[in-house]
């Protein structure tokens, strides 16, 4: 009776249950069953009644924890005091930044061993992030001379994409090693664009959150 009078308050349950678990044992490591022991008393039929799967359990926890991510988003975007150049060096750094990212990559499951979740990062990047925040920020780079380019819309979705899925550990399993060379890589070829906004500072931070993920898969 609860759950259905209440139903916000048994997804509210459900999503701090998974995501604390999924941060303490891993997502792979954590199960439905899991989730049902840890919701006091709650049974799995409360869980598939609000969710599918452990995945869309998953991407609920991951919509919640990536909140925070789209107010910094739109934050740097409409920032008139930084240049489009500027803003994608802010954007770049401080999407790493965010203190919910540690906890994304100890709880982050192996997206190159899940298409369904891979499709789904890849599909958000072209849909939503590229279009509503690195689009604009091209274009006004492009209006202030900072950024150089004919194919604003693409080159922001090649920048994310190499960013979410090429330079992600949770995609390629790489070790902290080979995200670096894939950092100096991807700086290399920014940097022959004129877009010089991956700095040292970026390179360390992704480096460290890579050190988690292997720490914690």
């Amino acid at each position: 009776m609860a759950r259905n009078k209440y139903p916000e308050e048994t997804v509210n349950l459900i999503l701090e249950t998974a995501g604390r678990l999924f941060v303490e044992k891993g997502y792979e490591r954590t199960s439905i069953q899991d989730i049902v022991d840890n919701l006091g008393g709650l049974s799995k039929g409360a869980i598939y009644h609000h969710f599918k799967s452990k995945e869309e359990i998953l991407s609920a926890v991951t919509d919640r924890m990536t909140e925070e991510s789209e107010v910094l988003l739109s934050r740097i975007r409409d920032d008139n005091t930084l240049t489009g150049k500027e803003k994608l060096r802010k954007l770049f750094y401080e999407s790493l930044n965010r203190p919910e990212q540690k906890d994304m990559f100890r709880s982050a499951p192996r997206l190159g061993e899940n298409p369904q979740l891979l499709a789904m990062v890849m599909r958000e990047t072209i849909d939503i992030t590229a279009p509503i925040y690195l689009t604009p920020i091209m274009e006004e780079g492009i209006k202030d001379g900072t950024i150089h380019t004919k194919y604003p819309k693409e080159l922001g979705e090649v920048l994310l994409l190499l960013g979410n899925v090429w330079l992600n550990p949770m995609t390629m399993d790489s070790t902290p090693e080979e995200t670096y060379r894939k950092c100096l890589c991807f700086k290399e070829i920014l940097d022959a664009m004129g877009l010089d906004i991956v700095g040292e500072e970026t390179v360390e931070k992704l480096q460290e959150l890579t050190e988690i993920y292997n720490d914690h898969k």
